[in-house]
Order: structure tokens, then sequence, then C-alpha cells
């Protein structure tokens, strides 16, 4: 890694928003490019947080905290990235549910995917599947990440992933699954694509479902 973008990588690992923000201004200033800026010191330090994640040494705070620092860098970044016509990873549903209204699971699996140059098509909570539906339908995302935490809420990701097919769109996209109470024999149960037992696990997933 350049030293260029140093500062953001070890200020994304830090949790650090004000060290990240000046270390992307300071790159873009000197010039580089803001891709390169994206891939080099941010893409980079969210692979580092899930790699400490995976290992024991982060917990869910620590990338939560990464991960807000990370959204903050690339706040500042996103309009360049759009000017400039780079395409992200691939484009994600994410949403908790119907009859759900847990979010932070949904939401950290929403950052680090965003961190991993994914973009990120936000539903919230108690989503219906109609609504899941509309996002492949419209938006054409990718992937679509149901989340549940409730034993009670798990037959809606089931009842979603029938209304995909039901509407002819189960082939345009792929679906994880994942939250407390999910397993991998539930995913395979339910007809998912995926199953991701945390954020972290849930990057890799989509990453492998894209072909990256």
């Amino acid at each position: 890694m350049s030293n260029n973008y140093q500062d953001i990588y070890n200020g994304i690992l830090a949790g650090t928003v004000a060290a990240t923000e000046a270390g992307v201004n300071q790159a873009l200033e000197a010039g580089n490019d803001p891709a390169e800026i994206l891939n080099q010191g941010m893409i980079s330090a969210m692979k580092e947080v899930g790699r400490l994640f995976e290992e024991g040494e982060y917990y869910v705070p620590e990338m939560l905290i990464a991960a807000r620092a990370m959204q903050a860098g690339l706040g500042l970044l996103k309009p360049l990235l759009v000017d400039s016509g780079v395409e992200p990873a691939g484009r994600v549903a994410v949403g908790t549910v119907k009859g759900d209204l847990h979010d932070i699971g949904k939401n950290l699996v929403a950052m680090m995917l965003e961190g991993a140059g994914f973009a990120i098509n936000d539903l919230g909570t108690d989503v219906p599947p109609e609504k899941f539906v509309a996002a492949v339908q419209d938006d054409g995302v990718d992937v679509v990440a149901l989340s549940a935490l409730l034993t009670t809420t798990m037959p809606s990701m089931k009842a979603t992933i029938e209304a995909i097919s039901a509407a002819g769109l189960r082939e345009n996209v792929k679906v994880i699954v994942g939250g407390a109470p999910v397993t991998q024999e539930y995913a395979e149960q339910i007809g998912a694509d995926g199953f991701a037992p945390d954020a972290s696990s849930a990057v890799t997933v989509a990453e492998s479902l894209v072909g990256i």
C-alpha cells in the first residue's frame, strides 16, 4: 500500500472519523485518483478489519466504529467516484424481513459491504417481500441480503425468496440470509444462495456470488 493512503488505512482501523477524513482530503489534494484511494486506502483497511474480526481480535463494537469511519471517508469520495464513472463491485439490497424491527446486524452488514466496494440499497426494517421484489425489478440489484433476529420472523425469509421467484426474477439475483437464529441448514432449506453468520463473512459470500 502506498504511503499516501496509510493515514486513511490507520484511521479506519482505529475507527477515527477525523483522521480518516483528513487522510482522504490529503490524498485528494495530492492529486491521487479517487478510485485508487477507495481501493488501496479504504477497501484494504476494511478487509483487514474483517480479518481481525474473524481472528477474534476485533469484536462488533470495533467493526462498527471502523465502518463508520470508512463511511465518513467514503462520503467525501462518492461524488468524485460517480463523476469518474467508477462502477461498484455489485449492487446489494439489504433489509430486515417483515415483522422484524432489529437493525444493528443489518446496518453492520450494509456498512461492511459498502466498505468492500458494493453499492447499497438499504431497505430498512420490517420489509415486506414485495419491497425486495421491487429492488430486484426496478433497481437491478445483484444480491438481496435478508436479515432476521427472531425465529418467528425467519419464515418471512422463505416468503421473500418465494415472492422473488413468483415474479420471475429468481435467476436475476443471488440471495444471502443471516441473523442470530439463522443457520446454513435453514438457508439451504429455503433456497438461499448463501448464508452469512456475521457481517465479515457476508462480504466474503457476496463477493463469491458476484464472481469477485
